[in-house]
């Protein structure tokens, strides 16, 4: 006996070898209920009697378990081999696998059904999740500092909700034919900017470094944005240093001069560069040490 195991998360009819011998083999295929892969299935030309009764142990019969439910599957079988001894012989075959990152494709299933029948997410615009999308970038950096990875996961998590309902709302207007984009379009411009700014990995380019891959980047990213000045594109809403240390940058910027708080701040970032540190980065570091030498001390 058999009992195929299929993923939600790949288009029915898409099955593994084994999966597809399983059921052509079978003197009968069964399935608890039917579903867009028993659908398939049948339109394959095979056969599948619905059958929601708890499957009895018959040794040419393969049953199809409920779409990603192995549980199910492992649950059935341990059942039907406790009660019928050394005489039951049950193989689990996994008919079709998740890729790595498939449970994104949860992700965009939930935020579009809680779009549709959510009230609170159903009236969200960009606008109105704008600080939502600052607080929880602020809450993520949070979690990397604290060196804690489950928290990091969490937040991250959060952070990509913001990223998937965005795209979820800017579909409407793709789906109404006024414009927009979704979550694929997203996707699909991440990953044409990541081989056309990677040519050492995509391409024949050939660097010796690091410094080498982030210079190509930085030339590259230049050509496609075509920008007419060297400060374009720096968000004024970056935190001070933050700011401070792109501008440096940008306009190669080593010496600060003046003696006034402002230009010492200057000096500072640009001496932070130099060493190939991140002003912001090191300053929040040594924000977070005081905080916690304060929270040690007695009293």
């Amino acid at each position: 006996m058999r009992i195929v195991v299929l993923s939600p998360r790949v288009a029915p009819g898409i099955l593994s070898l084994p999966a597809w011998d399983a059921l052509r083999e079978a003197s009968h295929v069964r399935a608890p209920a039917d579903d867009p892969h028993v659908r398939a299935i049948v339109a394959s030309g095979i056969a599948v009697e619905i059958s929601p009764i708890t499957p009895a142990y018959a040794r040419d019969v393969t049953w199809i378990a409920p779409t990603g439910d192995a549980a199910w599957a492992h649950s059935i079988a341990g059942d039907l081999m406790a009660g019928d001894g050394e005489e039951a012989e049950i193989e689990v075959v996994f008919g079709s696998y998740d890729l790595p990152g498939s449970a994104l494709l949860d992700v965009v299933e939930v935020m579009d059904r809680l779009r549709r029948e959510c009230p609170w997410t159903a009236q969200q615009s960009h606008e109105t999740l704008s600080h939502y999308l600052l607080e929880e970038a602020h809450e993520t950096l949070e979690a990397l500092d604290s060196g804690d990875g489950d928290h990091l996961r969490e937040e991250l998590g959060d952070l990509l909700m913001q990223i998937v309902f965005h795209a979820r709302i800017a579909a409407e207007a793709k789906q109404d034919g006024s414009g927009g984009w979704d979550i694929d379009d997203v996707a699909a411009g991440l990953a044409d900017k990541l081989i056309y700014r990677n040519p050492h990995v995509f391409g024949d380019a050939t660097v010796m470094s690091a410094q080498e891959v982030d210079a190509n980047w930085q030339r590259l990213k230049a050509t496609e944005k075509k920008r007419t000045s060297a400060l374009e594109g720096i968000p004024v809403t970056l935190p001070a240093l933050a700011y401070a240390d792109k501008v440096i940058g940008r306009l190669g910027v080593v010496d600060i001069g003046g003696d006034d708080l402002g230009s010492r701040l200057l000096a500072l970032v640009a001496e932070a560069r130099a060493q190939g540190q991140d002003a912001e980065e090191v300053l929040r570091r040594s924000v977070r040490l005081l905080v916690e030498a304060q929270h040690r001390s007695p009293g």
